[in-house]
């Protein structure tokens, strides 16, 4: 929608592929700029390329009436101000003819224009691009979206048999990656970076209260609470005692999820008890009977001194703990 100024390049990045045999399904959700006329004109130059133009529907229905169209058995995610990289098509396309037991493949992404991008989300980036293998995107999956949605490509049935994007007061990509994912789907990554993924401050996931960080909150717990992982019966911890991370947490307590301890460093906090729940140092979790940890710290290099300690206790990421955002 309104995609003018980047539409040529985003297009011009498609008709560039390697691979040749795609079809091109442009939603145009009622754009007052030239946009329809850009598409128009490459259109006509081009048959592969198929124009619907249903008026102002919005971001979900415009996303499932292009996945509803599409012919091939394969669709490629892309947003109107994106670019991929000539071979990302041949690439996804192989892959997925070559590993029939994944059903959904990303890649590594480039973010631009360099000048604007901030130092957190830098960071994000590299984490999702360092999560590359199935298990490392299901272990990781609940911390925060670890696919660039512009860079997938999956298998249409997928669209036909868990219903398309969800319209809500959520994320629409994540919502759908999380509902993949408790379904059982395989969910894999190239290690090659295949898009530029833009970023600027009008961008919807800037603007959108969809995509505010309650809303990834709220999403993130209704199906982590849901995870057969918590209902095994072992003692539930959280890691993490700190006002933020409780009131994270708290959105599992809304879906009935019950805690056992909390998990801080902190001497002040240690001994202390909130809502009932102790606070306890880290050394309480090496014990023979392994609870199961859910850390919720969010800062990129302590998450990661958290983990050090869990694996000196024996503790393995997936089966008995898990990164949380």
């Amino acid at each position: 929608r309104n995609a003018a100024s980047t539409l040529e390049d985003c297009l011009d990045s498609i008709l560039a592929q390697t691979y040749a045999a795609w079809e091109l399904i442009a939603v145009d959700d009622g754009s007052v700029d030239d946009s329809p006329i850009l598409l128009q004109k490459t259109a006509r130059s081009d048959s592969r390329i198929r124009v619907l133009s249903p008026g102002r529907i919005g971001l979900i229905a415009a996303i499932n009436l292009g996945n509803e169209s599409a012919r091939a058995d394969l669709i490629a995610r892309m947003d109107s101000d994106d670019i991929m990289f000539p071979e990302r098509l041949q690439k996804q396309f192989d892959y997925l003819c070559d590993r029939p037991d994944v059903e959904l493949v990303a890649s590594r992404v480039e973010l631009f224009p360099e000048e604007q991008i901030q130092s957190g989300y830098r960071e994000y980036i590299r984490w999702q691009n360092d999560c590359l293998t199935p298990k490392q995107i299901a272990d990781h999956i609940y911390l925060e979206s670890p696919l660039a949605n512009p860079s997938v490509m999956f298998r249409k049935q997928l669209f036909e048999r868990f219903g398309g994007y969800r319209d809500g007061p959520f994320p629409e990509d994540y919502e759908f990656s999380l509902r993949l994912h408790q379904s059982g789907v395989c969910m894999a990554k190239l290690p090659e970076t295949l898009l530029r993924w833009r970023d600027s401050e009008t961008r919807t996931t800037r603007t959108d209260p969809r995509y505010s960080r309650r809303a990834f909150d709220e999403i993130r717990a209704e199906y982590l609470a849901r995870d057969t992982r918590l209902h095994t019966g072992r003692p539930l911890v959280v890691w993490g005692a700190g006002r933020s991370t409780r009131l994270r947490a708290a959105n599992l307590k809304a879906h009935g999820i019950e805690f056992a301890a909390y998990i801080d460093i902190d001497p002040n906090k240690i001994g202390q008890q909130s809502l009932g729940i102790s606070v306890h140092p880290p050394e309480w979790l090496d014990r023979p009977d392994k609870q199961f940890v859910l850390n919720y710290v969010a800062n990129h290099g302590a998450r990661q001194q958290i983990e050090a300690m869990l694996h000196n206790f024996g503790y393995e990421i997936g089966t008995d703990y898990l990164p949380v955002g």
